[in-house]
Order: structure tokens, then sequence, then C-alpha cells
């Protein structure tokens, strides 16, 4: 699987460039990445400061980690319904 080549703070940094003035093509040409990644970032990092993506990455990790303990305890419940349901 492909790796990220830019972190959520230097998106941050390159939203906030295109802010001051620059145009998209510029930013995007200086930086090396394309519009549509510029845009898509626009849509989700759009107006954020990096410590509200610092608290929005901590946030989707502590989510996922939530989402696999209910996946688990629902496993657990199933296994246990299962072996109550036959009969000895």
């Amino acid at each position: 699987m492909k790796g990220k080549r830019f972190s959520e703070e230097r998106i941050i940094r390159i939203l906030q460039e295109a802010d001051s003035g620059l145009t998209v093509a510029d930013v995007c040409r200086k930086h090396n990445c394309s519009e549509q990644s510029f845009y898509r970032w626009k849509s989700k990092f759009g107006g954020m400061e990096v410590s509200e993506v610092k608290r929005l990455r901590e946030l989707e990790r502590e989510n996922a980690e939530l989402k696999k303990i209910v996946a688990d305890q629902t496993l657990d419940i199933r296994m246990l319904k299962d072996v109550n349901s036959r009969k000895w």
C-alpha cells in the first residue's frame, strides 16, 4: 500500500499558502501536487488549524478503536447465544 506523501500539518500549510493570495495552480506546482488533491484537501481540512487536525486524527483513531471493541463484543454475544440455544 502506498504511504501518504503529505502530512496533515503540511497540507494545512499548503492550504494557508493558497489563502494568502497565490493561485491554486502556482501552489500545486510549487509543492508538486495535483489540483484535484488540493481541492480534496480543502474540502476535508479547509479552515482548520494544525492543532485541530491533530485532534481530528486522534478522534479518528479513538473511533476506530471503539468500533473494534464493539465488533469484538458483538461476536462474543453471538457466540454465547449460539451456545445457549443448543440443547444438551
